[in-house]
């Protein structure tokens, strides 16, 4: 299935086996499409596919207005969970999908902002970060005055709640920054992004909260993190700084809760955080990358053309 959307570039994790039907991939925009069974004729007719497309056959538009974001399967690759900010919010809200039918239904709070939305096993539970806790409006937007800037909000935090969203039970509670959270495939880990130690570093968690680890621990930011089909290993974007004077750039404008997301690389490392691999190293804006099913190569979208 191909899903275009902000900040998601994933194979589905939960399938077994894997053809180019289960590929998502980036794009900026605010739509999200899949692949389906419709023939590239029509697909072509409906203006979906560009001209000299060599590897996707059909797609199939899933919304329509509004801006759409984050999609993820739900274990049974039934459903998916968005953000998505449409009708009477002004800013995302966290949504389920169903795929068969096309219907949606918003599964938070309606308050505050939401994002990261991600299926727990079972997919009778959710997971999202957001900010309605601590505060009810939408935050303000980046002050894209510094530049194209991404705002880290200081009031997410995550949650897990049943799928329709009731029993809404906080996960995290530290001061600052956390969410950009998945699961493992094995469904016992949950690794995420973190402020609380100063930095944009990267940490996982059972199910439950317990046996927090810190993975990362370079300057700079760490996030946008995924396991790889076995558990073993964590794939992520980061932008590290080790000369002063753009460290010291980056610590000021983190202070103002921004990061600038212009410049990332790609990093794999072992679930524990040791072994850590670079492996992009092309000064552009690396996202969305996830493991291919053989655990031994990468997709990620890059603008490095």
């Amino acid at each position: 299935m191909l899903l275009f959307g902000p900040q998601v570039a994933t194979f589905n994790p939960l399938r077994k086996s894997i053809n180019m039907g289960s590929i998502t991939m980036y794009k900026q925009i605010f739509l999200l499409f899949i692949l389906s069974s419709v023939s590239i004729g029509n697909a072509q007719e409906s203006g979906l596919i560009v001209d000299g497309e060599r590897h996707f056959s059909a797609i199939r538009q899933l919304t329509f207005g509004g801006q759409n974001a984050e999609g993820y399967f739900s274990f049974d690759e039934q459903s998916l969970i968005f953000q998505s900010t449409r009708d009477s919010f002004m800013c995302d809200q966290e949504y389920i999908l169903d795929l068969a039918s096309g219907n949606s239904q918003i599964v938070s709070t309606g308050r505050g902002r939401t994002t990261c939305g991600y299926f727990m096993p079972g997919d009778q539970k959710i997971l999202y970060a957001s900010t309605h806790h601590l505060l009810a409006s939408c935050p303000p937007p980046p002050d894209y005055s510094k530049g194209y800037v991404w705002a880290v909000y200081p009031q997410f935090d995550i949650f897990i709640s049943e799928r329709d969203g009731r029993n809404l039970k906080q996960m995290t509670a530290t001061p600052g920054y956390d969410a950009e959270a998945t699961i493992s495939p094995l469904g016992d880990k949950i690794v995420f992004t973190s402020i609380r130690n100063g930095d944009l570093d990267l940490y996982a968690m059972n199910l439950d909260g317990s046996d927090l680890q810190q993975l990362t621990n370079e300057v700079g930011y760490d996030g946008g993190a995924f396991y790889s089909w076995d558990g073993s290993k964590i794939i992520y974007r980061a932008d590290h700084y080790t000369d002063s004077s753009e460290a010291k750039q980056y610590k000021e404008l983190l202070a103002t809760n921004l990061v600038r997301p212009t410049r990332m690389e790609l990093f794999v490392m072992n679930a524990d955080g040791s072994g850590k691999q670079q492996v992009t190293n092309n000064g552009a804006a690396n996202f969305a990358p996830f493991f291919h099913p053989d655990n031994k190569r990468v997709i990620f979208a890059s603008n490095l053309a």
